[in-house]
């Protein structure tokens, strides 16, 4: 059996973060946490580009963009959608979910899905550096280690 580990991530490497604002509050926690991460990890503060969209269901768009420029060893997409009084949440988590998966595959690309789908704003709160962790700084963890395995995949 022949196991492929990750290598390094090259030291060139670029990524990309998409963050919505619309619940900013968490928002900007799951960036701190990624950024911090990408810094701790030896990612140059100037190989990480940061574009804020109004809400989660804008993420795709930008992400799709991003994607296209072939530019990126990643993408983190960071949002939070949480529960309302319909089922609104349910249609946004759908979308966007599909929408990245896609965008992932059709570039062979990690799209990091760091869109928080929460039942309460407490949920939210712990996942965004609380007792659960913060999943900014795990999608940034998740992005290098792909980045590290995509390297040392053959490529024909």
């Amino acid at each position: 059996m022949n196991v492929i580990t990750p290598v390094d991530a090259p030291d060139n490497c670029r990524f990309a973060i998409v963050v919505a604002e619309w619940n900013k509050s968490i928002t900007q926690k799951l960036l701190d946490g990624a950024v911090a991460t990408f810094a701790e990890r030896g990612v140059a503060e100037d190989a990480v580009d940061v574009a804020w969209v109004p809400g989660a269901w804008e993420i795709p768009v930008i992400t799709q963009r991003l994607a296209d420029t072939c530019r990126y060893a990643g993408i983190l997409t960071l949002g939070a959608v949480i529960k309302g009084d319909t089922v609104h949440d349910h249609w946004i988590n759908a979308g966007v979910t599909d929408g990245l998966m896609r965008i992932g595959i059709e570039h062979s690309l990690p799209v990091l899905f760091g869109v928080l789908t929460c039942e309460t704003l407490e949920q939210a709160i712990q996942r965004a550096g609380g007792s659960v962790g913060n999943k900014g700084s795990e999608c940034a963890e998740a992005a290098l280690h792909m980045a590290g395995l995509l390297a040392a995949l053959p490529t024909r």
